[in-house]
């Protein structure tokens, strides 16, 4: 991208218009990293919420040695939880193992669900296999969608000896569950108790249930 644009966007960054400044985050898709990350940087703290969490989310995919110290300062201490949340999304999107520490900490010491929802999630991103106990703590907690990002990345982290825990919820009256379920299986491949139970689930009354399994079936099948 020539310089003209990049001026240009960075022009847009300092808009008085919100809207101008999502234009500006937007049209950065298809500048590299090290050009986009200093115009990002000029809007993690907007007075706009939609702003900051376009820019937090935006970090996560362009990604410099300067977007990780960044997330988890944001991570640690911003004040809003939703922020805290986008930034635990971004730095699964980085998959830097780097962030499995900062994450952990953010599941078991930060007191609202969305954001330890995302640190779940973000921990399976990382495919990490330290993360199993945590996740375990998750799919046991009484929150649906921690039950969820638990048993998606119980299967993202291949933690085939959970594979019964994981079994637990083929049967949920929960779609969206059993949705996930059929997903995490599909990481299992040639294992007997997984293959079965996607047998089972290709049956399911929810089409996207039914979906999830036929498409994990042939992943896993041998």
């Amino acid at each position: 991208m020539s310089q003209i644009n990049l001026a240009e966007i960075d022009r847009q960054l300092e808009s008085d218009n919100s809207k101008d400044r999502l234009l500006a985050l937007a049209s950065l898709r298809e500048v590299e990293a090290k050009d986009a990350v200093p115009l990002i940087k000029k809007v993690i703290y907007d007075e706009m919420l939609p702003v900051r969490s376009m820019a937090i989310f935006a970090l996560g995919v362009k990604q410099t040695e300067e977007c990780l110290p960044i997330l988890v300062k944001l991570l640690e201490t911003d004040p809003d939880y939703g922020i805290r949340a986008d930034a635990a999304g971004a730095l699964g999107y980085l998959k830097d193992i780097r962030a499995f520490e900062p994450l952990v900490r953010a599941f078991y010491e930060d007191t609202e669900w969305l954001v330890r929802f995302s640190a779940a999630v973000s921990l399976g991103n990382l495919g990490d296999i330290r993360a199993k106990k945590l996740l375990l703590d998750a799919l046991h907690s009484n929150e649906t969608a921690l039950q969820q990002a638990a048993i998606s990345a119980l299967g993202e982290v291949k933690a085939e000896d959970c594979i019964e825990e994981i079994l637990v919820f083929v049967q949920s009256d929960d779609w969206l569950i059993r949705q996930r379920v059929s997903e995490s299986l599909g990481n299992f491949k040639g294992n007997e108790k997984a293959i079965s139970a996607l047998n089972f689930l290709v049956k399911d009354s929810h089409p996207q249930v039914c979906q999830a399994a036929e498409y994990s079936l042939q992943k896993i099948s041998v």
